[in-house]
């Protein structure tokens, strides 16, 4: 490791000015982060840790019935407190490397990260969540732009995150056993106005949705209504872990089970 600055301010709007600086970045629990400098492949001069700042951290239920969850709030918590509330999203935060992880990483730093085999990604986007920073709020359809790239622009800061609670919900992970990130990972939301699928770990371009087993499942709510269609098509990941088509099968798979679980 090399020499840097570290901060640690109380407020969103300090973090912001401490942002502002030149060759600042943002920490959120790290995970990432931290062996990424490691290894030199990022060297950042000051480090601004969000962990410290009240209003981003913890779970709560607004007026409208969505579960708020602060940026800063780890994925322990979020298992922890929003098992009541949704019972889906607290599953896969429990699930999310190992404990060591859960108890540093944080939402925020998952979703600004996009790591194209992480799991809120995928919880993000199959719950239709709202993305709020410290400038706006973004629709999680407008904010996965790819591997790696989201709609955050520097200096933006993820103060919270909103998810639509649905009638039912399931997360389904294939588990590359090395490193507990998703093989594959498919999340399932049934809401009024239709069924939501989000997949994780199998594409190239990162998280995306997959339309035709939504239209499937929207008109009937069943693992028959998958097992109909053919594989996703697409940039399939394929590495020594997994050929394309191997993944492609283990999205149908896994979306099949994220619906036999969820009903």
């Amino acid at each position: 490791m090399y020499n840097f600055e570290f901060t640690k301010p109380a407020t969103i709007a300090d973090a912001v000015a401490a942002l502002g600086q030149d060759d600042a970045q943002a920490l959120g629990g790290g995970q990432t982060l931290l062996p990424t400098m490691k290894q030199r492949l990022a060297s950042p001069g000051t480090l601004v840790s969000l962990n410290a700042i009240p209003e981003m951290i913890g779970v709560c239920v607004n007026d409208v019935g969505e579960v708020c969850i602060g940026g800063a709030t780890t994925h322990a918590v979020v298992a922890r407190e929003a098992a009541a509330s949704y019972p889906a999203l607290a599953a896969l935060a429990s699930h999310i490397g190992d404990p060591a992880v859960r108890n540093r990483g944080t939402i925020g730093g998952s979703l600004a990260n996009n790591d194209p085999s992480a799991c809120y990604p995928a919880a993000a986007l199959g719950s239709g969540a709202t993305i709020k920073t410290n400038l706006r709020d973004i629709a999680a359809d407008d904010y996965f732009q790819g591997m790696f790239e989201t709609a955050l622009e520097d200096g933006e800061i993820i103060t919270e995150v909103r998810f639509p609670v649905p009638h039912k919900a399931n997360y389904q992970k294939f588990v590359q056993p090395a490193s507990r990130f998703a093989l594959v990972g498919v999340f399932v939301a049934k809401y009024a106005d239709g069924v939501r699928v989000a997949v994780t770990g199998a594409s190239s371009e990162g998280v995306f949705r997959w339309a035709e087993a939504e239209a499937a499942l929207s008109a009937n709510f069943s693992k028959s209504a998958v097992e109909g269609l053919a594989a996703p098509e697409g940039a399939m990941i394929s590495d020594l872990h997994g050929t394309a088509e191997y993944r492609a099968h283990l999205v149908k798979v896994m979306t099949g089970r994220a619906v036999a679980a969820a009903g």
